[in-house]
């Protein structure tokens, strides 16, 4: 929209202003183009790879989560939980301990950012799409978000997608996705 706004208001712009928006606004469109055929690319390479279909059949991960997490993990038996793999993407709460006595702060936002900024986003998604759906999930994330607030809620539900994308990698064909 903007940028429309920006072309459309090009001619009024004074001496070489005009020629250097002009340049600037047809190289934003190239690169939206190649955006789009990078996202044809992504598509293709998530369509053939059965990791990524597997993750996909997960609430809050699309074809870009899938294909970023087969990338960087590949079958994710590196780790040995699911909870090992939440706290390597930075998902679980830091622990502060004195006197015997253990307090769980914020998510330590440990390893990958870009990973956990997808798996957030994905969460944001099922948190916004669970008022009108039934399943488990999201009656566990609306009840989530009642007693924690949304963010919280947010967080728990991409942590839980991490958990649930390493058991669908390191088990396979054998994993059955929660009701």
């Amino acid at each position: 929209m903007r940028r429309q706004q920006a072309a459309a208001h090009l001619e009024d712009l004074p001496g070489w202003g005009n020629t250097v928006i002009g340049d600037l606004l047809s190289e934003v469109h190239r690169l939206d183009e190649r955006i789009a055929q990078y996202d044809v690319h992504l598509r293709a390479i998530a369509q053939r790879s059965t990791p990524a279909q597997r993750l996909m059949r997960l609430m809050g991960i699309g074809q870009t989560s899938a294909t970023a997490i087969v990338a960087m993990v590949g079958n994710a038996h590196e780790f040995s939980s699911g909870r090992q793999f939440a706290a390597w993407l930075g998902l679980v709460p830091g622990q502060y301990s004195s006197g015997g006595k253990a307090r769980l702060g914020r998510i330590t936002k440990a390893g990958d950012a870009y990973l956990r900024s997808l798996l957030v986003l994905g969460a944001r998604s099922v948190l916004n799409a669970a008022p009108g759906k039934n399943d488990s999930i999201s009656r566990w994330a609306l009840q989530l978000r009642q007693r924690r607030g949304y963010w919280k809620a947010v967080v728990a539900i991409a942590a839980k997608n991490a958990r649930l994308a390493w058991a669908a990698l390191t088990k396979g064909e054998a994993f059955k996705q929660p009701a």
